[in-house]
């Protein structure tokens, strides 16, 4: 049994629920409770302790396990949903982190070293002499004692080796701190000094509040005037975002994340309680970035600094955005290259346009209702590229009408909805002096483009490619390793839902991170270290002798049978809601219920439809 297996068997799915869900109660063989992560009146989120499994029947349409739901709930990847819900089954983890053999225990121990670092330079800024100049810079940028507690703001003294000989007298060893990228080896002569000194100190956790590593200002003429940590084995300051832990509750309940670029933009906006705002710890967002604030919210608004590097920033960021969410995007073309944008489905993504010259935490604190009104009007993402092509162009001249035109058409063209297809079509006539009739001709001639068409090869043999399910789930990890181990079946997986992995949270979570990869090698970057020996195993069970068409066949049958299973429980879980409005008199809900089974039974006829069919091409 792995560490994975073994926390499931200790631990109490309704316990773990009920701990974060006060006001679960018992519904016959299970629980119910108003869903923790969309707001209704009648309850629609049920626990199944046989199934140990949850699942909303309302707005979120979603489940999984005790694991996916702490995930769901805390913003957390896998590793951390794994570490607490260990905590609680009161087991120790020992899980590899690369192939060099660095362990979860390691990551622990640098956090840890992270975290008695910041509790020291936080002391030192509170009560050291030497601390003054950096108290007096944060007054004069109006921070409060308050918010300098609230972020455990600190203060790196001008010496070569305070850190150092502090954090040796309280038991570290030389070593942990050079892994930690506190201290920095000499060149000559062995020994080290400290990587901050004089300098204000900003410590970045991760969205549970642990310390991955710190930012620092300098505060005499030093350069560079900001100086982060190096990246170690728990920080990577592409995959941070600075304040994500303050800023997770208040995202969730807002549905809206605004990312700015500066420590101080995030901690005055978290000072006049605007505490969903977060940075991205330079002027580009990345999308391990754009990934943590998905688990939170689908709405997000760039507020970077209006400036030639803002701009381009926040075009980068709309990109990064658009690809991370998933979305249908379209390319325009700028002098940079190809920028794409999301078209306005699952994800809203738009840009505050800030008043030149102004920093976010400057405008907040001279006006807080002013952020609010910039916020209010953040223009769509398409609104936005929109202007900034026109902004380049001198519309007066020929050359550059058609300059616009020839930028702006393929967007409006791409754009499914045709009341906002016809009204960005009348903006741009407008803008150009264009007859709108032509240039609704126009986009017809770009639409007029070939596509594609995949034949169907003949089955090389009559027998089951996929093999029979079993209790440990090999179905679901046969389809995994198929996809793996067949990059060209990437195109065939269009079918395959996030949602059939819900059995097991570690094949769901191999399943995203094979999504977002291009490869193997990617995959193990993307994936969580805790799930890189549930990876291998998937990959050491070797796979039946394929041939021709073979591979493409397995997969479809994989996700037929992946989605009937699904379907199935479903079903079941529905015809327990049915008893339950049964024996409660609810009509209405009974009403809804039922509803909802012909919608299953409909998709179930589906999927009998599709193996027939499959049965009868293989006899012919």
């Amino acid at each position: 049994m792995d560490t994975i297996d073994e926390v499931k068997q200790r631990i109490d799915i309704v316990e773990v629920i009920a701990s974060y869900v006060p006001d679960l109660k018992k519904a016959g063989r299970n629980f119910k409770a108003i869903c923790p992560f969309h707001q209704e009146k009648t309850p629609s989120f049920y626990v199944f302790p046989e199934r140990q499994s949850w699942h909303c029947f309302g707005a979120c349409s979603t489940g999984g396990d005790a694991f996916s739901f702490v995930m769901k709930k805390e913003g957390i990847g896998f590793g951390e949903a794994l570490r607490i819900l260990a905590e609680k089954a009161g087991i120790s983890l020992t899980f590899r982190r690369t192939e060099d053999g660095e362990t979860e225990t390691e990551t622990e121990k640098l956090k840890k070293t992270n975290e008695a670092a910041a509790e020291y330079y936080h002391r030192l800024l509170l009560q050291s002499p030497s601390g003054q100049q950096a108290r007096a810079y944060l007054a004069q940028r109006g921070v409060s004692d308050k918010t300098l507690s609230q972020f455990q703001l600190g203060y790196s003294p001008d010496s070569w080796d305070s850190l150092r000989q502090e954090m040796l007298k309280i038991g570290y060893r030389e070593s942990e701190l050079i892994a930690a990228g506190l201290v920095i080896e000499k060149e000559r002569g062995g020994g080290t000094y400290d990587r901050f000194r004089n300098r204000l100190m900003f410590p970045i956790r991760d969205m549970t509040g642990r310390v991955l590593g710190f930012g620092a200002r300098a505060l005499d003429e030093s350069l560079p005037k900001y100086l982060n940590s190096p990246q170690t084995l728990v920080f990577d300051k592409s995959n941070v975002l600075y304040g994500i832990d303050h800023a997770k509750s208040t995202i969730r309940k807002q549905n809206l994340a605004v990312i700015v670029e500066g420590y101080m933009d995030v901690i005055v906006a978290h000072q006049y309680n605007f505490s969903n705002v977060v940075a991205s710890l330079g002027t580009a967002l990345t999308e391990k970035q754009v990934s943590m604030i998905k688990k939170l919210t689908k709405s997000l608004a760039l507020a970077l600094d209006a400036d030639a590097a803002g701009e381009m920033a926040t075009l980068r960021g709309i990109e990064v955005a658009s690809h991370t969410f998933d979305q249908k995007v379209v390319p325009f073309p700028t002098s940079a290259g190809l920028v794409k944008y999301e078209d306005v489905l699952d994800a809203e993504i738009s840009v505050m346009v800030l008043p030149a010259g102004k920093d976010p935490d400057d405008i907040i604190k001279e006006n807080p209702k002013e952020w609010e009104r910039l916020l209010d009007e953040a223009s769509p993402v398409i609104d936005y590229t929109f202007d900034f092509v026109v902004s380049k162009l001198d519309l007066a001249k020929m050359k550059d009408k058609s300059s616009a035109v020839d930028r702006l058409l393929p967007l409006i063209a791409e754009i499914k909805h045709p009341v906002r297809q016809a009204h960005y079509l009348q903006k741009l006539a407008r803008a150009v002096g264009l007859d709108e009739k032509s240039l609704a001709s126009a986009i017809k001639q770009l639409r007029l483009q070939p596509t594609g068409s995949r034949r169907e090869g003949d089955i090389a043999r009559s027998s089951r490619l996929v093999p029979s399910l079993s209790p440990c789930d090999p179905l679901a990890e046969y389809c995994l390793s198929l996809l793996i181990c067949y990059p060209q079946l990437r195109s065939h997986a269009l079918g395959l839902s996030a949602d059939f992995f819900t059995t097991r949270s570690e094949n769901r979570e191999v399943f995203l991170a094979w999504q977002h990869s291009g490869d193997l090698e990617s995959m193990r970057q993307v994936l969580d270290v805790t799930l890189e020996e549930h990876l291998d195993a998937i990959l050491a069970k070797p796979l039946p002798p394929l041939r021709a068409q073979e591979p493409e066949h397995a997969l479809r049958e994989c996700i037929d049978r992946l989605r009937e299973r699904w379907l199935r429980d479903m079903k079941t879980k529905e015809k327990i809601l049915i008893s339950e409005a049964e024996i409660e008199g609810s009509t209405a809900d009974l009403e809804e219920i039922q509803q909802s089974a012909i919608k299953l039974n409909t998709e179930l006829g589906e999927v009998f439809l599709h193996a027939k069919q499959r049965k009868g091409q293989r006899a012919s």
